[in-house]
């Protein structure tokens, strides 16, 4: 009777050990080498950047949904955020919010609207705190009501701060993108892909999961919308009157 206990419990503990291993497995954040159908899963959660040449040297062909994306920029992303301006038209379909957390300028509306992106779906959060902040960022990418979430974090973030981060974002198929201090490129992170923009139209691959890393991409003019503003330039206009503000997507000061 005793064996036929031990038996059993044997048999529970695999189950367990079984169920826990196929959870692990089902995230969007655990890598299980080359195998043959990865390029198939990669495709089942990926959404194109707009740019072929960039998704071609993405490992997930495109950003990594139900992950966390790294933006490195001293500049508070602000000449980096046309990298997401496809994602987010495309995102726009769904009705779903896209949060703006802790962000160091307001969106500027007409211009996102011009993108074709609804500004009724923008979310601007403003913690006032560091607390605040990454509980905000964590229940935004853990809500299936947001289809994206950028968060603007300090340099300070723990690695177990940004573990709970991407976490919470495998549990749904958002895109985060948490624009950090280039500092934080010195520290380890569980982000799947880190990403800098070092100048004028070129993309600096830090760090991706199954991928090649520390390269840079080009992205071509030919792929930006015909006749506006990419957010990362100032356009050649014929006179001074194109402001700021309409150039980079953002108004000027902390008025979120």
């Amino acid at each position: 009777m005793k064996f036929l206990n031990n038996l059993s419990t044997e048999a529970f503990d695999n189950r367990s050990t079984n169920a826990l291993i196929e959870k692990v497995l089902r995230r969007s954040d655990t890598w299980q080498g080359e195998t043959p159908d990865q390029s198939n899963t990669y495709s089942n959660n990926r959404l194109s950047s707009g740019y072929t040449e960039l998704d071609q040297k993405l490992s997930h062909r495109g950003w990594p949904l139900g992950n966390t994306i790294e933006l490195l920029s001293d500049g508070g992303g602000l000449g980096a955020m046309g990298l997401f301006l496809s994602a987010m038209q495309t995102l726009s379909a769904q009705g779903r919010w896209q949060a703006f957390i802790s962000a160091p300028y307001t969106p500027y509306g007409p211009l996102l609207s011009a993108r074709g992106i609804d500004t009724k779906q923008v979310l601007l959060i403003h913690p006032k705190s560091k607390k605040d902040l990454l509980w905000s960022t964590e229940q935004a990418l853990r809500s299936s009501t947001c289809s994206i979430v950028f968060s603007w974090l300090p340099v300070d973030v723990s690695y177990s701060e940004l573990r709970r981060l991407q976490v919470a974002a495998t549990e749904t198929d958002v895109l985060g993108v948490l624009i950090r201090p280039r500092l934080s490129s010195q520290q380890h992170s569980p982000a799947s892909l880190r990403l800098t923009m070092p100048e004028y139209r070129h993309v600096h691959i830090l760090k991706q999961r199954a991928g090649v890393q520390q390269i840079t991409v080009e992205l071509p003019i030919e792929e930006d919308v015909p006749e506006q503003p990419q957010l990362w330039e100032l356009p050649a206009y014929p006179d001074d009157s194109f402001s700021r503000t309409e150039a980079t997507g953002f108004q000027n000061g902390n008025s979120l």
